[in-house]
Protein backbone atom coordinates (compact mmCIF):
# COMPACT_ATOMS: atom_id res chain seq x y z
CA UNK A 1 0.00 0.00 0.00
CA UNK A 2 1.24 3.25 -0.85
CA UNK A 3 0.73 5.92 1.41
CA UNK A 4 0.76 9.72 1.24
CA UNK A 5 -0.02 11.73 4.39
CA UNK A 6 -1.55 15.65 3.73
CA UNK A 7 -1.86 17.91 6.34
CA UNK A 8 -4.40 20.95 6.16
CA UNK A 9 -4.35 23.79 8.10
CA UNK A 10 -6.54 25.60 9.66
CA UNK A 11 -7.80 28.25 6.62
CA UNK A 12 -7.96 25.34 4.67
CA UNK A 13 -11.00 23.82 6.32
CA UNK A 14 -12.45 27.05 7.60
CA UNK A 15 -14.05 27.80 4.78
CA UNK A 16 -15.80 26.20 1.78
CA UNK A 17 -13.95 26.97 -0.54
CA UNK A 18 -11.04 25.59 1.53
CA UNK A 19 -13.03 22.31 1.87
CA UNK A 20 -13.06 22.15 -1.38
CA UNK A 21 -9.67 22.23 -2.26
CA UNK A 22 -8.72 20.08 0.48
CA UNK A 23 -11.29 17.31 -1.06
CA UNK A 24 -9.73 17.77 -4.72
CA UNK A 25 -6.04 17.04 -3.15
CA UNK A 26 -7.55 13.81 -1.65
CA UNK A 27 -8.75 13.09 -4.95
CA UNK A 28 -5.82 13.15 -7.21
CA UNK A 29 -4.04 11.38 -4.45
CA UNK A 30 -6.54 8.58 -4.58
CA UNK A 31 -6.08 8.56 -8.50
CA UNK A 32 -2.54 8.48 -8.58
CA UNK A 33 -2.61 5.00 -6.64
CA UNK A 34 -2.26 6.40 -2.83
CA UNK A 35 -3.74 5.96 0.17
CA UNK A 36 -4.46 9.40 2.16
CA UNK A 37 -3.87 9.89 5.74
CA UNK A 38 -5.29 13.54 6.52
CA UNK A 39 -3.96 15.53 9.41
CA UNK A 40 -6.27 18.49 10.28
CA UNK A 41 -5.91 21.41 12.54
CA UNK A 42 -8.22 23.16 14.11
CA UNK A 43 -10.34 25.76 11.85
CA UNK A 44 -9.45 29.00 11.01
CA UNK A 45 -8.10 31.69 12.91
CA UNK A 46 -9.48 34.07 15.89
CA UNK A 47 -11.94 35.29 16.51
CA UNK A 48 -13.31 32.23 14.86
CA UNK A 49 -15.13 30.49 17.50
CA UNK A 50 -12.87 27.30 17.11
CA UNK A 51 -9.58 28.43 16.99
CA UNK A 52 -7.67 27.64 19.37
CA UNK A 53 -7.17 30.95 20.55
CA UNK A 54 -10.30 31.79 21.03
CA UNK A 55 -10.96 28.09 22.63
CA UNK A 56 -8.34 29.26 25.10
CA UNK A 57 -10.12 32.89 25.53
CA UNK A 58 -12.60 30.58 27.48
CA UNK A 59 -10.95 30.36 30.42
CA UNK A 60 -8.47 33.45 30.37
CA UNK A 61 -10.33 35.55 33.00
CA UNK A 62 -8.99 32.79 35.47
CA UNK A 63 -5.15 32.88 34.26
CA UNK A 64 -4.15 32.40 37.97
CA UNK A 65 -6.15 29.10 38.05
CA UNK A 66 -5.57 27.71 34.53
CA UNK A 67 -4.15 23.95 34.68
CA UNK A 68 -1.76 22.90 32.54
CA UNK A 69 -3.80 19.38 31.86
CA UNK A 70 -6.84 20.57 31.03
CA UNK A 71 -5.65 23.68 29.04
CA UNK A 72 -4.21 20.48 26.84
CA UNK A 73 -8.05 18.87 26.82
CA UNK A 74 -9.80 22.24 26.01
CA UNK A 75 -7.26 23.06 22.84
CA UNK A 76 -7.58 19.49 21.77
CA UNK A 77 -10.73 20.23 21.24
CA UNK A 78 -10.27 22.29 17.83
CA UNK A 79 -8.36 19.87 15.89
CA UNK A 80 -10.72 16.89 16.87
CA UNK A 81 -13.68 19.31 15.58
CA UNK A 82 -12.30 19.87 13.03
CA UNK A 83 -11.34 16.15 12.36
CA UNK A 84 -14.97 15.51 12.14
CA UNK A 85 -16.11 18.37 10.44
CA UNK A 86 -13.93 16.62 7.43
CA UNK A 87 -14.62 13.34 7.59
CA UNK A 88 -18.16 14.03 7.06
CA UNK A 89 -17.37 16.19 4.07
CA UNK A 90 -16.29 13.57 2.74
CA UNK A 91 -18.41 11.13 3.27
CA UNK A 92 -20.72 13.69 1.56
CA UNK A 93 -18.95 13.66 -1.58
CA UNK A 94 -18.80 9.85 -1.58
CA UNK A 95 -15.20 9.35 -0.11
CA UNK A 96 -15.67 6.78 2.85
CA UNK A 97 -13.57 8.35 5.95
CA UNK A 98 -13.38 8.06 9.82
CA UNK A 99 -12.37 10.57 12.21
CA UNK A 100 -9.18 9.91 14.70
CA UNK A 101 -8.14 11.69 17.59
CA UNK A 102 -4.85 12.07 18.41
CA UNK A 103 -4.49 8.92 20.82
CA UNK A 104 -7.09 6.52 18.86
CA UNK A 105 -4.58 7.20 15.45
CA UNK A 106 -2.07 5.72 18.29
CA UNK A 107 0.10 8.63 18.62
CA UNK A 108 1.53 8.61 22.32
CA UNK A 109 2.90 11.70 23.89
CA UNK A 110 5.59 12.45 26.39
CA UNK A 111 6.67 15.60 28.05
CA UNK A 112 5.17 18.46 29.38
CA UNK A 113 1.57 19.43 28.78
CA UNK A 114 1.40 22.20 26.26
CA UNK A 115 4.97 21.19 25.10
CA UNK A 116 4.66 17.29 24.61
CA UNK A 117 6.65 15.20 22.03
CA UNK A 118 6.02 12.57 20.37
CA UNK A 119 7.32 9.40 21.71
CA UNK A 120 5.81 6.52 19.94
CA UNK A 121 3.11 5.65 17.25
CA UNK A 122 0.72 1.93 17.32
CA UNK A 123 0.25 2.53 13.19
CA UNK A 124 -2.28 -0.49 13.53
CA UNK A 125 -5.58 1.80 14.00
CA UNK A 126 -4.65 3.67 11.11
CA UNK A 127 -3.34 0.65 8.94
CA UNK A 128 -7.10 -1.04 9.89
CA UNK A 129 -9.20 1.90 8.50
CA UNK A 130 -6.74 1.80 5.30
CA UNK A 131 -7.21 -1.68 4.50
CA UNK A 132 -11.00 -1.13 5.08
CA UNK A 133 -11.05 1.22 1.93
CA UNK A 134 -11.32 4.54 4.26
CA UNK A 135 -9.40 7.75 4.68
CA UNK A 136 -8.07 8.25 8.19
CA UNK A 137 -8.50 12.04 9.13
CA UNK A 138 -6.33 12.65 12.36
CA UNK A 139 -6.91 15.32 14.60
CA UNK A 140 -3.14 17.27 14.76
CA UNK A 141 -1.50 18.80 17.28
CA UNK A 142 -2.37 16.14 20.09
CA UNK A 143 -1.75 12.68 21.16
CA UNK A 144 -2.14 10.44 24.27
CA UNK A 145 -0.40 10.83 27.65
CA UNK A 146 0.05 8.14 29.49
CA UNK A 147 -2.41 7.48 32.49
CA UNK A 148 -3.56 11.45 32.31
CA UNK A 149 -5.38 11.68 28.82
CA UNK A 150 -4.40 14.20 26.60
CA UNK A 151 -1.53 15.97 25.96
CA UNK A 152 -0.84 18.42 23.23
CA UNK A 153 2.36 19.31 20.80
CA UNK A 154 2.63 22.71 21.05
CA UNK A 155 2.01 25.51 18.48
CA UNK A 156 2.01 24.13 15.05
CA UNK A 157 2.17 20.78 16.29
CA UNK A 158 -0.08 19.70 13.81
CA UNK A 159 3.12 19.56 11.27
CA UNK A 160 4.64 17.55 13.99
CA UNK A 161 1.59 14.95 13.60
CA UNK A 162 1.82 14.66 10.02
CA UNK A 163 5.54 13.67 9.85
CA UNK A 164 5.28 11.48 12.74
CA UNK A 165 2.50 9.47 10.94
CA UNK A 166 4.02 9.68 7.86
CA UNK A 167 7.57 8.05 9.52
CA UNK A 168 5.27 5.62 11.63
CA UNK A 169 3.28 4.58 8.47
CA UNK A 170 6.09 4.70 5.79
CA UNK A 171 4.60 6.91 3.81
CA UNK A 172 5.71 7.69 0.09
CA UNK A 173 5.67 11.97 1.50
CA UNK A 174 4.07 14.83 3.72
CA UNK A 175 2.82 17.11 1.49
CA UNK A 176 1.77 20.28 3.51
CA UNK A 177 -0.98 22.27 2.79
CA UNK A 178 -1.42 26.02 3.40
CA UNK A 179 -2.60 29.33 1.97
CA UNK A 180 0.26 29.91 0.31
CA UNK A 181 1.89 28.44 -2.63
CA UNK A 182 4.64 27.10 -0.76
CA UNK A 183 8.14 28.29 1.03
CA UNK A 184 9.12 32.18 -0.27
CA UNK A 185 12.33 33.90 -0.33
CA UNK A 186 11.00 36.28 2.20
CA UNK A 187 7.80 37.69 3.13
CA UNK A 188 5.95 38.83 0.59
CA UNK A 189 3.81 41.52 3.00
CA UNK A 190 6.93 43.28 3.28
CA UNK A 191 8.91 42.25 -0.12
CA UNK A 192 6.67 41.75 -2.94
CA UNK A 193 8.72 40.79 -5.06
CA UNK A 194 9.70 37.53 -3.02
CA UNK A 195 9.22 34.36 -5.10
CA UNK A 196 8.23 30.43 -4.71
CA UNK A 197 11.23 28.35 -3.69
CA UNK A 198 10.94 25.18 -5.85
CA UNK A 199 13.03 23.28 -3.54
CA UNK A 200 15.06 23.75 0.23
CA UNK A 201 17.14 21.55 1.93
CA UNK A 202 15.67 20.33 5.57
CA UNK A 203 19.09 21.63 6.90
CA UNK A 204 17.86 25.59 5.96
CA UNK A 205 14.06 24.79 6.20
CA UNK A 206 15.22 23.92 10.03
CA UNK A 207 17.19 26.99 10.24
CA UNK A 208 14.36 29.48 8.95
CA UNK A 209 11.40 27.06 11.06
CA UNK A 210 13.76 28.11 14.25
CA UNK A 211 14.64 31.26 13.11
CA UNK A 212 10.88 31.98 12.84
CA UNK A 213 9.83 30.93 9.82
CA UNK A 214 5.72 29.84 10.14
CA UNK A 215 5.78 27.56 7.15
CA UNK A 216 7.12 24.52 8.89
CA UNK A 217 7.56 23.44 12.39
CA UNK A 218 10.60 23.20 13.89
CA UNK A 219 9.91 19.66 15.43
CA UNK A 220 8.48 18.19 12.44
CA UNK A 221 11.37 19.47 10.46
CA UNK A 222 13.51 18.05 12.85
CA UNK A 223 11.52 14.39 13.17
CA UNK A 224 11.44 14.58 9.03
CA UNK A 225 15.24 14.93 9.20
CA UNK A 226 15.84 12.20 11.19
CA UNK A 227 13.32 9.55 9.86
CA UNK A 228 13.96 10.74 5.85
CA UNK A 229 10.53 11.63 5.22
CA UNK A 230 9.88 13.45 2.28
CA UNK A 231 8.45 16.75 2.83
CA UNK A 232 6.49 19.09 0.06
CA UNK A 233 4.61 22.41 0.92
CA UNK A 234 2.25 23.67 -1.33
CA UNK A 235 -1.54 25.13 -1.21
CA UNK A 236 -4.98 23.91 -0.97
CA UNK A 237 -6.24 26.81 -3.29
CA UNK A 238 -4.18 25.99 -6.41
CA UNK A 239 -2.26 23.61 -8.47
CA UNK A 240 0.82 24.93 -7.90
CA UNK A 241 3.84 22.15 -7.14
CA UNK A 242 4.81 24.03 -4.45
CA UNK A 243 8.24 23.58 -2.41
CA UNK A 244 10.46 19.95 -2.07
CA UNK A 245 12.27 20.02 1.32
CA UNK A 246 15.49 17.54 0.37
CA UNK A 247 17.81 15.79 2.63
CA UNK A 248 20.62 17.19 0.09
CA UNK A 249 20.77 19.97 -2.01
CA UNK A 250 20.38 19.28 -5.94
CA UNK A 251 22.63 20.92 -8.64
CA UNK A 252 24.33 24.34 -7.30
CA UNK A 253 24.22 25.69 -3.78
CA UNK A 254 23.22 29.51 -3.83
CA UNK A 255 24.71 31.51 -1.68
CA UNK A 256 21.33 32.51 0.17
CA UNK A 257 18.36 30.90 0.64
CA UNK A 258 15.48 32.79 2.23
CA UNK A 259 14.84 35.47 4.62
CA UNK A 260 13.34 35.13 7.71
CA UNK A 261 11.99 38.42 9.85
CA UNK A 262 10.35 38.48 13.05
CA UNK A 263 8.78 41.31 14.73
CA UNK A 264 7.58 42.57 18.22
CA UNK A 265 10.88 42.16 19.85
CA UNK A 266 13.22 44.58 22.80
CA UNK A 267 16.74 44.00 23.29
CA UNK A 268 18.22 43.89 26.78
CA UNK A 269 21.78 44.54 28.29
CA UNK A 270 22.13 43.37 31.33
CA UNK A 271 25.71 44.94 32.71
CA UNK A 272 27.39 42.83 34.95
CA UNK A 273 30.52 45.40 35.31
CA UNK A 274 29.46 45.44 39.29
CA UNK A 275 29.60 41.45 39.74
CA UNK A 276 32.07 40.10 41.90
CA UNK A 277 31.93 36.67 40.95
CA UNK A 278 31.13 37.15 37.03
CA UNK A 279 29.90 33.61 36.67
CA UNK A 280 27.78 33.13 39.35
CA UNK A 281 26.31 36.51 38.42
CA UNK A 282 25.48 35.48 34.77
CA UNK A 283 24.47 31.86 36.12
CA UNK A 284 21.97 33.28 38.62
CA UNK A 285 20.44 35.72 35.63
CA UNK A 286 20.03 32.53 32.91
CA UNK A 287 18.57 30.89 35.95
CA UNK A 288 16.10 33.60 36.93
CA UNK A 289 15.03 34.27 33.32
CA UNK A 290 14.30 30.43 32.96
CA UNK A 291 12.36 30.23 36.30
CA UNK A 292 10.29 32.49 34.81
CA UNK A 293 9.67 30.82 31.48
CA UNK A 294 11.39 33.18 29.32
CA UNK A 295 12.37 32.17 25.91
CA UNK A 296 15.68 34.06 25.11
CA UNK A 297 16.94 34.54 21.46
CA UNK A 298 20.08 35.59 19.62
CA UNK A 299 21.64 35.62 23.23
CA UNK A 300 25.04 37.26 23.31
CA UNK A 301 27.77 37.15 26.12
CA UNK A 302 30.45 39.38 26.69
CA UNK A 303 32.96 40.11 28.83
CA UNK A 304 30.58 41.84 31.58
CA UNK A 305 27.44 42.26 29.49
CA UNK A 306 24.56 40.10 28.37
CA UNK A 307 23.13 41.03 25.43
CA UNK A 308 19.19 38.51 23.91
CA UNK A 309 16.01 39.51 22.39
CA UNK A 310 12.57 38.90 24.32
CA UNK A 311 9.22 39.17 22.94
CA UNK A 312 7.62 42.64 23.69
CA UNK A 313 4.63 40.25 25.26
CA UNK A 314 6.58 38.66 27.78
CA UNK A 315 8.16 41.91 28.63
CA UNK A 316 4.09 43.46 29.26
CA UNK A 317 3.56 39.85 31.01
CA UNK A 318 6.40 40.61 34.48
CA UNK A 319 9.51 40.27 32.73
CA UNK A 320 10.42 43.74 32.87
CA UNK A 321 9.41 43.66 36.93
CA UNK A 322 12.26 40.25 36.81
CA UNK A 323 14.67 42.24 35.27
CA UNK A 324 14.49 45.09 37.79
CA UNK A 325 14.60 42.66 40.67
CA UNK A 326 17.72 40.73 39.23
CA UNK A 327 20.56 43.05 40.93
CA UNK A 328 22.35 44.34 37.71
CA UNK A 329 21.54 47.34 35.81
CA UNK A 330 19.98 46.61 32.52
CA UNK A 331 18.51 48.61 29.43
CA UNK A 332 15.47 47.45 27.50
CA UNK A 333 14.98 48.87 23.94
CA UNK A 334 11.70 48.29 22.37
CA UNK A 335 10.40 48.21 19.33
CA UNK A 336 13.09 45.87 17.43
CA UNK A 337 12.63 43.01 15.25
CA UNK A 338 15.17 40.32 14.20
CA UNK A 339 15.92 39.51 10.41
CA UNK A 340 17.78 36.45 9.10
CA UNK A 341 19.96 35.77 6.12
CA UNK A 342 20.06 31.69 5.66
CA UNK A 343 21.58 29.80 3.31
CA UNK A 344 23.37 27.09 3.00
CA UNK A 345 26.08 28.09 0.63
CA UNK A 346 27.28 30.66 2.86
CA UNK A 347 28.72 28.35 4.65
CA UNK A 348 33.05 28.78 4.94
CA UNK A 349 32.29 32.03 2.00
CA UNK A 350 34.03 35.50 3.32
CA UNK A 351 31.99 38.29 2.96
CA UNK A 352 28.92 37.41 3.28
CA UNK A 353 28.72 39.89 6.87
CA UNK A 354 30.42 42.59 4.83
CA UNK A 355 27.69 42.59 2.22
CA UNK A 356 24.58 42.25 4.35
CA UNK A 357 26.16 45.40 6.63
CA UNK A 358 26.61 47.41 3.24
CA UNK A 359 23.10 46.18 2.31
CA UNK A 360 21.81 47.78 5.61
CA UNK A 361 23.56 50.88 5.53
CA UNK A 362 22.55 51.78 2.00
CA UNK A 363 19.25 51.20 3.00
CA UNK A 364 19.32 53.47 5.72
CA UNK A 365 18.78 50.25 8.30
CA UNK A 366 19.91 50.35 11.78
CA UNK A 367 22.07 47.66 12.79
CA UNK A 368 21.84 47.31 16.35
CA UNK A 369 23.74 43.77 17.16
CA UNK A 370 24.28 40.82 15.04
CA UNK A 371 25.08 37.16 15.54
CA UNK A 372 25.53 33.86 13.26
CA UNK A 373 25.75 30.36 12.78
CA UNK A 374 27.47 28.43 10.06
CA UNK A 375 24.62 28.95 7.60
CA UNK A 376 22.83 31.78 8.95
CA UNK A 377 23.44 35.39 9.86
CA UNK A 378 20.87 37.31 11.98
CA UNK A 379 20.52 40.59 12.16
CA UNK A 380 18.38 43.27 15.35
CA UNK A 381 17.07 45.88 13.72
CA UNK A 382 14.46 48.46 14.48
CA UNK A 383 10.78 47.46 13.57
CA UNK A 384 10.16 49.85 11.99
CA UNK A 385 13.04 49.41 9.74
CA UNK A 386 11.78 45.66 9.00
CA UNK A 387 10.62 46.28 5.64
CA UNK A 388 13.31 48.00 4.17
CA UNK A 389 15.74 45.69 5.41
CA UNK A 390 14.07 42.80 3.90
CA UNK A 391 13.46 44.45 0.60
CA UNK A 392 17.66 45.53 0.80
CA UNK A 393 19.19 42.15 1.79
CA UNK A 394 16.59 40.29 -0.80
CA UNK A 395 17.95 42.56 -3.64
CA UNK A 396 21.41 41.98 -2.36
CA UNK A 397 21.40 38.86 -2.51
CA UNK A 398 19.17 38.53 -5.64
CA UNK A 399 16.40 36.20 -4.37
CA UNK A 400 14.45 37.85 -6.33
CA UNK A 401 15.90 36.29 -9.77
CA UNK A 402 13.84 33.47 -10.55
CA UNK A 403 16.94 31.22 -10.45
CA UNK A 404 18.58 32.94 -7.29
CA UNK A 405 21.86 33.65 -7.72
CA UNK A 406 23.77 36.66 -6.67
CA UNK A 407 23.66 40.60 -7.73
Amino acid sequence: MRILVQKFGGTSVAGEEGRQGLARKVLEARERGLSPVVVISAMGRPPQPYATDTLLGLVSSWREWQDPRELDMLMACGEILSSVVISHFLRSLGLPSRAFSGAEAGILTEGPFGEARVAALDPRPLQASLEAGEIPVVAGFQGACSGLGVATLGRGGSDTTAVALGAGLGAEAVEIYTDVEGVMTADPRQVPEARVLPAITLLEMGEMANEGSRVLHPRAVAMAEAHRVPLVVRSTFSDAPGTRILDRPLGTTELVTGIVTVGGLCRVCIDLREAQELAAARSHVFEKLAGAGLSLDLINVLARRLYFLLREEDLRGGAQDLLKVLGHPSEVRRGCAKISVVGQGMRGVPGVMLRIHRALQDGGVELIHSTDSHITISCVVPEDHLARAAGALHREFGLHLEEGGSS
